[in-house]
């Protein structure tokens, strides 16, 4: 009995060593250990036959026989495992030493989006929300809200496109109309800016374009009067063109506020003494501004005897126009990659 287990050992070590591939190792440990029908299965079975002093002394060599072909068979599983994850590695292996491909051109921001960022940033700063509005406005949002009846005079100089079929619906003509929508959104107080595109029925040249942009404020709270209006614009001013910037406001009509401003600053190529971009006058007009008009407030859902505001508009065009001396407001819209690549 004990030359049967021993010749069967020597075989199975064997058969393990010449194993390939992980079925046929299943296989052959099913032959050797399987339960019912396995080669020392069945040998062990035999034992019970055996007189008491044999039986144990063989039991004993055929447990030690089971763990050396265990552990053997254990040993070819992890050496095949290995050998298929190498296979596998292989398979998935990148060449790294491939040069590196040719630089890809970039692109870069529109002067318009340089010149809005960075006004953003400013005013997030100060503490001011950054908001949107619909580009594709209602007649009552863009005209009637902000203090512009149907038969008002202002309707003609900002015409606009409209949608054919539905009277109320035009191409916004400026920002503004977030003056109404960002308190009844937000409520009271407020400070917030709304940079975006614009659209009116213009003839072009090299001063107007159909399509431009603009960037309105607002400012509501308790207590608010002109000296903060005029220090929230002092301080955009100098960031724009200069500590030693200089701003002026003079009386100009608005519907959406009273009283109205015409704000200028320095011009910032001549300091104020004159030249071809200030037409010799020393100064740039580049805002319009007031205290927001009762009517206005109003319309937010504000009570004008609670809550003061005021409330500013920045040609972001004129503004991109200025500071990169560009002579020709059509450029911006062209799509001329000889003219962007400037920037």
């Amino acid at each position: 009995m004990q030359n049967k287990f021993e010749e069967l050992k020597a075989q199975a070590l064997l058969a393990i060593k010449a194993i390939k591939d992980s079925a046929e190792l299943v296989a052959l440990e099913n032959k050797l250990l399987g339960r019912k029908s396995g080669e020392l299965t069945n040998l062990m079975k035999g034992l019970k036959d055996l007189g008491d002093g044999v039986k144990k002394t063989v039991g004993q060599l055929a447990n030690t026989i089971k763990i050396e072909i265990e552990a053997s068979l254990a040993s070819k599983r992890r050496e095949l495992q290995t050998a298929d994850w190498s296979v596998a590695m292989e398979k998935e292996r990148l060449d790294i030493s491939q040069p590196s491909l040719p630089p890809q051109e970039r692109g870069h921001f529109h002067p318009n989006t340089i010149i809005q960022k960075d006004l953003e940033d400013l005013f997030s700063t100060m503490g001011f929300m950054v908001l949107d509005g619909p580009e594709l406005e209602s007649d009552y949002y863009n005209f009637t809200a902000l203090n512009i009846s149907a038969n008002h005079p202002a309707r003609d100089s900002q015409d606009t496109f409209y949608i054919k079929g539905h009277s109320n619906w035009v191409m916004r003509t400026h920002t503004s109309p977030v003056q109404v929508r960002g308190p009844q959104k937000y409520g009271v107080p407020i400070r917030a800016i709304v940079p975006g595109k614009c659209y009116r029925n213009e003839a072009t040249d090299v001063r107007h374009e159909h399509t431009f942009y603009q960037l309105d404020g607002i400012v509501i709270d308790k207590g608010i009067n002109l000296s903060h209006m005029k220090g929230v614009l002092e301080a955009v001013a100098k960031h724009l063109y200069g500590p030693e910037t200089k701003v002026r406001m003079r009386p100009k009509y608005y519907p959406f506020v009273e009283p109205g401003v015409n704000g200028e600053v320095t011009c910032f190529l001549c300091k104020g003494q004159g030249c071809r971009l200030c037409k010799k006058t020393g100064w740039l007009e580049i805002f319009g501004a007031g205290p927001m008009h009762p009517n206005v407030l109003k319309e937010g859902g504000v009570d004008p005897k609670e809550y003061q505001g005021f409330a500013f508009g920045f040609g972001l065009t004129r503004l991109v126009m200025l500071k990169y001396g560009i002579d020709d407001i059509r450029l911006l819209e062209s799509g001329n990659l000889k003219f962007l690549e400037q920037f």
